[in-house]
C-alpha cells in the first residue's frame, strides 16, 4: 500500500510503515546503534502523523460526526501521551536499562491508538463523511506532513489555529537540526 488516496488510505499506510519499524527495532541487537536509529525513523513517523491528523483529521471529525468532539479529544489524549514518551526516548541510548521498556510501553500506546483509529473512527469517517471531504483531507494530510516537526514538542499546541501557525516553524528548525546531526538519513 503505497501513500496517496483519501485520509483514510493514508493514515492507514503510515500506521503499517510504523509497525513495520517497530518490527525492524525487534529485529536488531539489544543495546545497538540500529535500535536508536530506528526509534529515531519511528519517532520522526509517528510525529509528522499525529501534527497532520491534529492539523486537519481531528477539526473534520469535530465538524462531521456526532460526538466528534469527544472523539477528537480522546485521539488528541493518546497522542500526548505518546510525545510524552517519544520525549523521553530521545534522550536515552539504546543500551540505557530504560530503553527497550520504554519503547515496548510506546508500542502499547500507539498499538492500542491506531486499533482505535483504524476500528472506530475511521469506520465513523467511511459511513458518515462525503468522499470528496474525505480525498481533500487525503491531500491536505499529505502536504502538512511535509512540514511538520520531525521531534517530538509536547507543550505545543495540538488544535487550531495555533498549532497551524507553530508546526511549519518547529519542522524547520527540526529538520535544520536533522540535518546537522545527520538523525533520519
Amino acid at each position: 500500500m503505497g501513500h496517496g488516496g483519501d485520509v483514510i488510505q493514508e493514515l492507514t499506510t503510515d500506521h503499517r510503515e510504523v509497525d513495520d519499524l517497530f518490527n525492524q527495532f525487534d529485529d536488531a541487537a539489544p543495546g545497538s546503534p540500529d535500535r536508536k536509529r530506528l526509534v529515531d525513523a519511528i519517532t520522526i513517523e509517528l510525529v509528522q502523523h499525529s501534527v497532520a491528523e491534529e492539523m486537519h483529521l481531528y477539526p473534520a471529525v469535530r465538524e462531521h460526526l456526532k460526538g466528534g468532539d469527544a472523539l477528537a479529544d480522546k485521539e488528541l489524549a493518546d497522542h500526548g501521551r505518546v510525545e510524552r514518551l517519544l520525549k523521553n526516548l530521545e534522550a536515552l541510548d539504546a543500551d540505557d536499562s530504560v530503553f527497550d521498556a520504554t519503547v515496548r510501553e510506546l508500542r502499547d500506546e500507539v498499538t492500542g491508538h491506531v486499533d482505535d483509529e483504524e476500528n472506530n473512527l475511521f469506520t465513523q469517517l467511511r459511513t458518515h463523511v462525503h468522499q470528496q471531504v474525505l480525498d481533500r483531507l487525503g491531500e491536505q494530510v499529505r502536504e502538512a506532513k511535509k512540514t511538520a516537526p520531525t521531534r517530538p514538542h509536547p507543550a505545543a499546541p495540538s488544535t487550531p489555529p495555533a498549532n497551524k501557525a507553530l508546526a511549519p516553524g518547529l519542522g524547520l528548525v527540526d529538520r535544520a537540526r536533522d540535518y546537522v546531526t545527520g538523525r533520519g538519513q
